[in-house]
């Protein structure tokens, strides 16, 4: 009996933003050892969120939730912890024994670690079959029979309340497809419509060999069944992808070979410092904006990400959706880093109460570096020499910046 009491409180509890005044379930969600519904925020009646709990035999329950905005969160309940409010501890998970990933988790009740799983934890977790969660010294298993389904019912309970309404809420397991909240959002839909069911978007890429070899994001190509890439007033062609890395956010992929290159990116072979000025390349929400490729300077700010990670640098340089994959230059025009993303705005203000200002990130070209030495990649890496004029940079990095363009479908998704 009290373990079904907690597992209730931890469904009530689940919050990014100290949201801990929740009533509900509206409507279910069962499948499987999961059970949940829909949520609202207690003190103003809005949807919050929906979640779905199931308790293991470690004595830890694992809740997962989505909430209105779309992002989505993995707690680690259990009436024998007892953190202090606002604890935060650094969660590794493997899933399967390959694929691994760092959550950073904070202790927004005293009995539960929550954390942002990133779209491509939550692809990786609905297709597992077991988590193994290591956390300082305490390692535990978890069986991951029927996340898939609750992720879909999951996504499915967001889009029909916030189309709906709460007084609606009803089975969420029933019509739950393969969510397309899931899917990452690479940059500006295109100005046509894309047919029912398809998904679409650009992100940006760059040669690093004379053999078409190009980089990229793997959230940009991820969930594509066609992919295309074009430099700044040429044709389009068919692209495919060689390998990718989720972990780093890396993907490679290959021009056809009747494609040729004779210029192409080289990474710069000397450490980076803080205050040293950069140049960001993209094509940021392609369809609205120019269709040649933009141009932001700024500084590296920090020589780590969010939560201390090595493997990023942040960057004062402006960049939008689409800029994802695009080439960070030095000024002698030399590749630094991989453009990755912006920290999400909106989502900070909910927890912190202020809006953060121009802090984006770019993957490190040690990380870059060893995954083009997986992948056997012909790279070139060159000391800095002198300054160019940004226009300089820019004029060179047209030779080999590419539009990559995305279509899937969710048929093309099933497949894979």
């Amino acid at each position: 009996m009290w373990l079904k009491s907690f597992v209730a409180a931890a469904l009530l509890q689940l919050s990014l933003a100290g949201l801990a005044y929740a009533a509900g379930p509206f409507g279910s969600v069962n499948v499987g050892n999961w059970i949940g519904g829909a949520f609202s925020n207690d003190q103003t009646g809005a949807f919050s969120h929906c979640a779905a709990t199931t308790p293991y035999a470690n004595g830890v329950i694992l809740v997962v939730s989505q909430n209105a905005a779309g992002t989505w969160s993995l707690a680690f309940a259990s009436p024998s912890y007892h953190f202090n409010k606002g604890e935060n501890a650094a969660i590794d998970v493997t899933f399967d024994g390959q694929e691994q990933a760092r959550l950073f988790a904070t202790a927004y009740q005293t009995n539960m670690l929550t954390a942002i799983m990133p779209l491509n934890v939550v692809r990786t977790f609905q297709k597992a079959g077991l988590m193994v969660a290591t956390a300082g010294r305490a390692v535990l298993n978890f069986d991951l029979t029927s996340t898939g389904p609750v992720i879909a019912a999951l996504a499915n309970c967001v889009t029909k309340v916030k189309a709906d309404g709460l007084d609606k809420a009803g089975d969420f397991t029933k019509g739950a497809a393969k969510p397309a909240a899931v899917a990452d959002k690479q940059g500006a839909p295109p100005a046509g419509k894309a047919g029912r069911g398809a998904k679409s978007g650009f992100g940006t890429g760059f040669v690093v060999s004379a053999n078409g070899h190009i980089v990229t994001n793997n959230h940009v190509i991820d969930g594509c069944s066609e992919l295309k890439g074009n430099l700044t007033g040429e044709a389009a062609m068919v692209l495919r992808v060689v390998s990718s890395d989720a972990n780093n956010d890396l993907a490679l992929l290959q021009a056809p070979s009747t494609a040729t290159f004779k210029e192409f990116a080289r990474i710069r072979d000397r450490s980076f410092r803080s205050g040293d000025s950069v140049v960001a390349i993209g094509f940021p929400y392609h369809g609205l904006l120019t269709s040649d490729f933009t141009v932001t300077t700024g500084i590296v700010s920090s020589l780590s990400g969010m939560h201390n990670d090595t493997r990023f640098l942040q960057i004062s340089a402006p960049v939008q959706p689409g800029n994802s994959g695009g080439p960070l230059f030095d000024t002698s025009g030399q590749i630094v880093g991989v453009v990755t993303g912006k920290l999400p705005g909106l989502r900070i203000a909910a927890v912190t109460g202020n809006i953060p200002e121009n802090i984006n990130f770019a993957i490190k070209t040690g990380a870059l570096r060893d995954f083009l030495d997986n992948s056997v990649v012909p790279y070139q890496t060159v000391e800095p020499k002198g300054e160019l004029k940004t226009t300089d940079i820019a004029g060179n990095a047209r030779a080999y910046t590419m539009l990559i363009s995305c279509n899937g479908t969710e048929q093309a998704d099933a497949k894979k």
